[in-house]
């Protein structure tokens, strides 16, 4: 028996997928320090781009309980392949 119904969870990990996509996208873009980013420091001219940098350290905070919730329900629906 399931402590969460199957179609909740499957709901919240659609939801949280979506999350983790937008938030490791936001998380590349605002990123200063992967080499080879040129779009970054053409990007630096704009104010709105480095108002959006600054809050590169906090979009962490979203993206990695994000994840682990994502993951606990996710292998509590499907279970674990092995």
């Amino acid at each position: 028996m399931s402590i969460f119904q199957p179609v909740l969870v499957t709901r919240v990990v659609f939801i949280l997928g979506m999350v983790n996509l937008v938030t490791v996208l936001s998380i590349f873009l605002s990123c200063r320090c992967i080499p080879g980013m040129k779009v970054a420091g053409k990007l630096m001219k704009y104010p709105a781009y480095r108002r959006f940098c600054k809050y590169h350290c906090y979009i962490w905070w979203v993206f990695w309980p994000s994840v682990v919730v994502h993951a606990i329900f996710a292998i509590s629906l499907i279970g674990v392949p092995f």
